[in-house]
């Protein structure tokens, strides 16, 4: 059940992979119809994470989800890959949703949809007499009862066209022409055809279609002494930080024992879910709510990064293994990307009595990795900087999500005859604190104004207000940017010189939370999108806000679930569960590739230090930047 070959938290290896296969193949787990919707990693126990030594031994477990495509039984092992034992081995309820959606399932939806001499009537009625071009897009389904037996494992799939095999078929969406699919029977269940609004013509495409300008110069990014970061194994050391790179097929990149001049921070940080939930009440897009990782994996979808692209200067890159559809190992060389980059001014000041002048610039690390998951792509960027802050910016670009027809009041015209429905992307982030230790509290920290009286004469005064979010119940709370809330994680064992708790302060930057009515399903999907933050007790089997398997599910799990057993969150190993996200009217300036959204939130040091870490920062101006004698700087 041991190995000493790697780190407990390393990601898993190709080695490992195709070991899990092999042990349930030789335990007749598996057949010519087995496959393999999720392979992932087993973290062990915080204690032997934190008692472990170069050279001990430490578990490999491995979960490993197995769907028989013939018959749809969908069952759980868990699997010691270094001891090659099969641990356990459990059938999995359809009720508690679906196994994510394989690869494979794509190409046997859009076959089964164009073979249906419905779907081709529909095109035909259309004038569409040559579909060999035509793009059949499966959709993950949502969970809905009107229409179908939900014991089945299915997908809806719309239809785009192309005019070439290079065209983008985002561009041309055959409105109100639906179709459902059973993934295991092959039976088409319902192709819906409805009206007859006109295919948009005018071409989405984004490259190769406009005069590259000649104005913009290049900029060169060097560092001509090398990296200022060390990396051995997964473990990457960095002006004060230390922190270990995971990857796994579905959260992508998993960051884990983050500290900083010392002392932990986070026990682990990663994307634990997002929901891509659409506002349009059509027919054809009103069951739209993508589950990005636990129902199409984020990992698995993860990009192979290029130099002088997705990343700019000297690059670090870290390679990762997944499992493909049949549990062989597949390895996505440079997934994650990671480099030090320039952030401008760090601090500054200039003495109005001597007139001499100190500054110095900010640097930060960025580890990185992007995914493409159908029409859009998601980067997800971890920025470590030299003040003891830590930042997540998530990136969504890619195409955006269209049908045909005029605006109306749930979508804009973006280009003629094209509609892009509104939509919001709402991303959790999964925070396992560990601020100056295991034992943390949550404050939720507002200003507030004081009334004009006898302790506020002028009515100027405004002071700070602090709850303690004390049980699981309390820590499910909205972000108010009227009162400027923020959350302070602080700790039960650490206190800095002025005798106070050391703290890390969560600093959101809140949009809309799930706009759906209560009533709709994705409202239950997706509950963990109704709040900005919640806090738990750290539970080894919670991992995934929405549950582990959103595919279908028909909602209650994952958050909602687990805060009604309200534990105390003070002074407690917790979690804290992050969503913020934009929510998106698309602009023609969206069209034909969307320049990047931004959103995101930033955890930095409130009392965690005893002063600002970075005075000891080298002033690189004064031989590089200022002529002789002319420095205003004060060297």
């Amino acid at each position: 059940m041991t190995t000493s070959s790697a780190h407990p938290l390393d990601p898993l290896t190709e080695a490992e992979i195709a070991r899990v296969r092999e042990v349930l193949v030789a335990e007749g787990k598996v057949g010519p119809t087995t496959r393999f919707p999720s392979v992932l990693p087993v973290e062990p126990d915080k204690a032997l994470v934190r008692s472990f030594t170069p050279g001990s031994t430490a578990p490999r477990r491995v979960r490993a989800v197995l769907l028989d495509v013939k018959t749809g039984v969908t069952q759980e092992a868990v699997v010691d890959a270094a001891s090659g034992t099969l641990e356990s081995f459990v059938d999995l309820d359809p009720a508690d949703g679906r196994a994510p959606i394989l690869f494979e399932e794509y190409d046997r939806c859009a076959d089964l949809v164009r073979a249906d001499p419905r779907w081709q009537a529909a095109m035909k009625r259309r004038g569409v007499d040559d579909w060999s071009l035509a793009f059949v897009a499966p959709l993950s389904p949502g969970s809905f009862e009107e229409n179908f037996d939900n014991n089945r494992r299915y997908l809806r799939a719309l239809t785009f066209l192309r005019d070439h095999v290079d065209d983008s078929p985002w561009a041309h969406p055959v409105e109100g022409l639906l179709a459902e699919v059973d993934l295991i029977t092959g039976e088409v269940l319902q192709v819906v055809d409805e009206g007859d609004v006109p295919v948009p013509t005018e071409h989405g495409n984004y490259t190769g279609v406009a005069e590259p300008r000649t104005t913009l110069k290049p900029i060169s990014i060097t560092q001509p002494e090398g990296v200022s970061f060390t990396v051995e194994g997964s473990e990457v050391t960095w002006e004060g930080w230390k922190l270990r790179v995971g990857f796994n097929a579905r959260e992508g990149l998993t960051l884990h024992r983050i500290s900083f001049n010392g002392e932990p921070v986070l026990y682990r940080a990663s994307m634990a879910e997002m929901v891509v939930p659409y506002g349009d009440p059509a027919p054809w897009r009103n069951w739209i709510s993508y589950f990005d990782a636990g129902e199409y994996l984020l990992g698995k979808n993860a990009n192979s990064l290029k130099l002088g692209c997705d990343c700019l200067g000297v690059i670090h890159y870290f390679d990762a293994a997944v499992a493909d559809d049949h549990g062989n190992p597949i390895t996505i060389p440079q997934v994650v990307c990671m480099h030090e980059e320039d952030y401008g001014v760090l601090w500054k000041h200039t003495n109005i009595l001597t007139g001499a002048s100190d500054v110095r610039r900010s640097r930060r690390l960025v580890v990185s990795f992007f995914s493409t998951i159908g029409n859009y792509d998601y980067g997800f960027f971890w920025y470590f900087y030299l003040d003891g802050t830590i930042e997540l910016e998530a990136k969504a670009t890619g195409v955006v999500f269209c049908g045909a027809g005029e605006e109306s009041p749930y979508g804009a015209e973006i280009a003629p005859g094209l509609m892009a429905p509104v939509h919001q992307h709402l991303f959790c982030a999964r925070l396992d604190t560990e601020v100056a230790g295991e034992r943390n509290t949550v404050d939720e920290v507002d200003f507030a104004r004081i009334p004009i009286g006898p302790a506020n004469p002028r009515g100027n005064a405004f002071t700070s207000t602090t709850k303690v979010l004390e049980t699981e119940t309390d820590g499910a709370r909205l972000a108010d940017p009227l009162v400027g809330r923020t959350w302070v994680v602080r700790s039960a064992d650490g206190t800095n010189r002025l005798g106070k708790p050391k703290a890390y302060q969560l600093v959101p930057k809140p949009g809309p939370t799930l706009l759906a009515q209560p009533e709709a399903t994705v409202h239950g999907r997706a509950e963990f999108a109704t709040k900005h933050l919640w806090v738990t007790k750290f539970d080894e089997n919670e991992r995934y806000p929405a549950g582990d398997y959103p595919n279908q599910h028909p909602g209650g799990a994952g958050l909602p679930g687990w805060v009604k057993q309200d534990e105390s969150i003070v002074d407690e190993d917790i979690v804290l569960w992050h969503v913020f996200g934009p929510t998106h009217l698309p602009r023609p300036e969206d069209w034909p590739v969307m320049p990047v959204d931004y959103s995101g939130f930033m955890f930095r040091p409130l009392g965690f230090l005893d002063r600002n870490p970075a005075l000891d920062l080298p002033d690189f101006s004064a031989d590089k930047h200022c002529p002789p004698g002319q420095c205003g700087c004060s060297h």
